[in-house]
């Protein structure tokens, strides 16, 4: 299956032998960086998550070719630099990208949440979301102008407030 034009989807990757994919705070910048770069211009971004190994974004395709070709180009940059950087070889990544297609409102409010809710795994369970700072549940908290699609988002809870309940209620 292949992603199509106006679809929503879940893309997500992991560290090669579930290795780390971030060594240092500004490799989580860079990455952002990189993914602006590269990828923004072709999609709409709902949510996002990193982790020292992984990594999560919620999008919508809006040009598939222009999407393939900067998604690809973000990969190669990101990791010509980390393995520059941290004199590496081969590959930083298992693989190509995953992703799954998004087709439900439902889906769509249990995904934002799933990915925010990600540093609940690590040591970070007892902090409060918005502490957490390589999410995207931040910029739903305050007024900053953001590259997340933060209005359409708010559409599908109701509101802020349904929007932090929900995120405090799933597991």
């Amino acid at each position: 299956m292949k992603i199509e034009e106006n679809s929503y989807c879940h893309i997500y990757n992991r560290g090669n032998n579930k290795g780390l994919i971030f060594f240092h705070e500004e490799n989580y910048f860079y990455f952002l960086e990189r993914f602006k770069k590269y990828v923004c211009p072709h999609v709409e971004i709902f949510a996002y998550c990193l982790m020292a190994n992984h990594f999560h974004f919620f999008i919508k395709v809006n040009n598939v070719t222009g999407f393939e070709n900067g998604i690809k180009n973000f990969f190669i940059s990101y990791t010509k630099s980390i393995n520059q950087s941290y004199a590496r070889v081969g590959s930083l990544f298992q693989g190509r990208y995953k992703w799954k297609k998004v087709d439900s409102e439902s889906y769509f409010t249990r995904l934002v949440t799933y990915i925010h809710q990600n540093p609940k795994s690590l040591s970070f369970a007892n902090k409060q979301l918005q502490d957490y700072k390589y999410s995207s549940y931040k910029d739903y908290l305050n007024k900053e102008a953001t590259f997340i699609n933060t209005k359409v988002v708010f559409e599908w809870f109701g509101s802020l407030d349904e929007f932090i309940a929900a995120h405090n209620t799933y597991d």
